[in-house]
């Protein structure tokens, strides 16, 4: 990590706002745990990605552990504008993090929408919208403490049943100077029922601030659609970038020439061989045969799997 770090540390650092006052939707790639990692982040920025988020990182351990700095944040230079997004509980704890990454990324994330029991237990994620005065103050803290006012501060969110108090979460966060709200439109208990977008709609007409709109976004028209029954400012993706990275380019399906470009930046990125192959996975999900993907979904090396691409498709 330090060398990459390093590297990124001379160059100039972004306002990940401008992309909010261009007057164009955002298209932003989600934080994704295992798989918004540099070498994804590079990937999509490829194919009209304007902004990426890592993968969540808990701050007390990214604080306290310089292990878990390097084997949680890797970065460079074309890896720009970029959000790093931290679960946290504690307002120290979270400017302390953001006082680490501030050189060598454009803002921070706070976590207030992940839904996994261990999260809920620590006391992270979306307990989160339970705690509008702990967000609010985590919020402030940051702002006040981090020098550089082009430095965001956003938060990402699942919604209430009652909506008037995600609203309220909303407007004390701006009021503390939250620079713009990713809302998921589903609640906690909330996981494939459909996306709640005319709650995020009523959220977007509540606040002066950009609001981000996520869940369920598989295809360009998709991201389309959201954006005219929400007037959100951004559209954040997750699994539909996983399936598809050129999505944001207008690509159907993954085109062959994404293959090849993950199948290069992999290799130099030293990506690990899971990781390497799950992707391939969900990119060729929709374009390989039954048969096809019962052969390479148990392939078990790198040379396997280029062995196949090669044979196969010409990769």
């Amino acid at each position: 990590m330090i060398g990459d770090i390093r590297e990124t540390k001379e160059c100039q650092l972004k306002d990940p706002m401008d992309l909010f006052h261009s007057g164009q939707v955002v298209k932003i790639c989600a934080p994704m745990v295992r798989y918004s990692k540099l070498a994804f982040r590079t990937l999509v920025r490829k194919y009209s990605c304007d902004l990426c988020y890592t993968p969540m990182i808990v701050a007390a351990d990214f604080v306290r552990s310089a292990k878990a700095r390097d084997s949680e944040f890797t970065t460079n230079k074309g890896d720009r504008p970029l959000i790093v997004q931290f679960a946290a509980k504690e307002a120290q704890v979270l400017c302390d993090a953001a006082h680490i990454i501030c050189p060598f990324a454009d803002g921070i994330d706070l976590n207030c929408g992940c839904p996994q029991r261990w999260a809920i237990s620590e006391g992270y994620g979306a307990c989160l919208i339970n705690k509008p005065e702990l967000v609010k103050d985590m919020v402030r803290h940051v702002r006040s403490q981090i020098d550089n006012p082009k430095f965001s501060v956003s938060i990402k969110i699942r919604i209430h049943e009652d909506l008037k108090r995600t609203v309220d979460l909303c407007q004390k966060a701006e009021a503390a100077g939250v620079s713009w709200i990713t809302v998921h439109g589903r609640s906690i208990e909330e996981r494939h029922q459909p996306v709640h977008y005319d709650a995020i709609k009523i959220i977007k007409q509540s606040m002066s601030i950009p609001i981000v709109a996520n869940g369920d976004i598989k295809t360009l028209k998709d991201a389309e659609n959201v954006h005219h029954l929400t007037e959100a400012d951004g559209i954040m993706v997750a699994r539909g970038l996983l399936a598809n990275p050129a999505m944001f380019a207008g690509y159907e399906e993954t085109p062959f020439q994404c293959i090849q470009d993950w199948v290069d930046i992999a290799l130099e990125h030293g990506t690990p061989f899971t990781c390497f192959h799950h992707h391939l996975m969900y990119m060729m999900e929709r374009i390989t045969s039954k048969q096809e993907k019962k052969v390479f979904n148990v392939l078990s090396s790198t040379s396997a799997v280029l062995d196949y691409l090669n044979d196969h498709y010409g990769v």
